[in-house]
């Protein structure tokens, strides 16, 4: 996986993880926390898209870059855009289009890259996880061999398409978010791909070790249940794996996802419904795992990457969030026993989509907008 999503552990230890549990640990709200304007960093803009999605580096440090309405751009460090043809066509209307993009565990042999798209169809369109060959040809780049991998059944639905991926450390394995399309009942109903976190072979198929591997259809390709609108996924440098979700009104998640683990919506949230009915609250649910931190007010988090580099070593193990509502860069610290906390939250005046990490330690980042900015962030001299 691309240098801001870190690697899982085996299947077997993360196992051993979820026995030990952590439904001890405190559930914090964040939501309340200010953003700062002293910012300890610079802020560089590279190039301007047309609402980027996501951003990820290949292994010569030139980046990927998707665009929401059906576009993948190539481009250097220095902002030189080459966009790469052969994207299939996609539903970009809403929160649908062109999601996220990752290279392959073994890109430097095979040449490929994955990506999750919302395909059309007269209900709604369909999440779509599709992998492809990255053919670099001079000022040609294009997509070649494209096999979709996974589809959404059934088919239908609004917004909220989760789509981000991640890949284990043995590059044997793909964790993909599949988020509730406002259909909110659907994230308890395990024979739908709605809600859930999913686990696959790097050819689609489904992992024999999987929680529910013998049942088959969706629920042999669940890994976790009861997600809202996953929008950041990615391993720490322990291996365990993190996720972030936007809830409601209230109660945006931050989530340890271990296996076979239901974390409860829509039947519990720290948040309530649009039009003001409550939802019950985790504490009054203690069989669905509630957030290791929450928001509310909500930021809305998009976009998730774990630091490691040379550039900020005081920020070693911290995790990057995106603000979309609150237009901020959240930086979430871990104390000795593993709890997050939010530690710091930066007033980026942007809708800041996606973050990652470049080898030299450098922060990247998007902006959800049009034009929205590809920015890097140093460290002030």
């Amino acid at each position: 996986m691309p240098i801001h999503r870190a690697f899982a552990l085996p299947a077997m230890l993360l196992t051993l993880i979820s026995a030990a549990g952590s439904t001890s640990a405190e559930s914090i709200n964040a939501g309340e926390r200010k953003e700062s304007q002293d910012r300890p960093f610079l802020v560089q803009d590279i190039a301007s898209f047309n609402t980027p999605w996501a951003l990820t580096f290949l292994p010569d440090s030139r980046l990927l870059v998707t665009e929401k309405p059906g576009h993948l751009f190539l481009v250097s460090q220095d902002g030189h855009k080459t966009e790469v043809s052969g994207i299939p066509e996609v539903a970009a209307k809403g929160q649908n289009g062109l999601l996220d993009v990752a290279v392959s565990p073994d890109f430097s042999k095979s040449n490929q890259v994955f990506f999750t798209y919302v395909a059309p169809d007269n209900k709604g369109g369909s999440l779509v996880l599709a992998r492809a060959t990255l053919l670099l040809q001079a000022d040609k780049p294009h997509l070649n061999d494209i096999t979709v991998l996974w589809r959404q059944t059934p088919s239908g639905g609004g917004g909220q398409p989760g789509g981000i991926i991640a890949f284990d450390p043995a590059g044997q394995h793909l964790f993909l978010t599949v988020g509730d399309r406002m259909q909110p009942d659907s994230a308890q109903d395990p024979d739908q791909a709605r809600g859930k976190v999913l686990r696959l072979r790097l050819d689609g198929t489904t992992p024999p070790d999987n929680p529910q591997a013998s049942e088959g259809g969706v629920r042999a390709q669940t890994w976790t249940t009861g997600h809202r609108n996953p929008y950041g996924l990615a391993f720490a440098p322990d291996g365990k794996l993190w996720l972030n979700e936007m809830g409601p009104r209230g109660g945006d998640e931050f989530n340890l996802i271990e296996p076979g683990v239901n974390y409860g919506w829509p039947v519990v949230s720290n948040g309530d419904n649009y039009n003001g009915t409550p939802i019950p609250r985790h504490v009054t649910r203690p069989e669905f795992r509630a957030p290791l931190v929450y928001w509310t007010p909500v930021i809305a988090p998009a976009g998730l990457a774990f630091y490691s580099g040379d550039l900020f070593p005081q920020w070693q193990g911290s995790a990057f969030v995106g603000g979309l509502k609150v237009r901020s860069l959240v930086r979430i610290s871990f104390d000795k026993a593993g709890q997050p906390d939010e530690a710091d939250r930066w007033d980026m005046s942007a809708r800041i989509r996606d973050v990652a990490i470049a080898r030299d330690g450098a922060l990247w980042l998007i902006e959800d907008g049009n034009p929205g900015s590809l920015m890097r962030l140093v460290p002030k001299r």
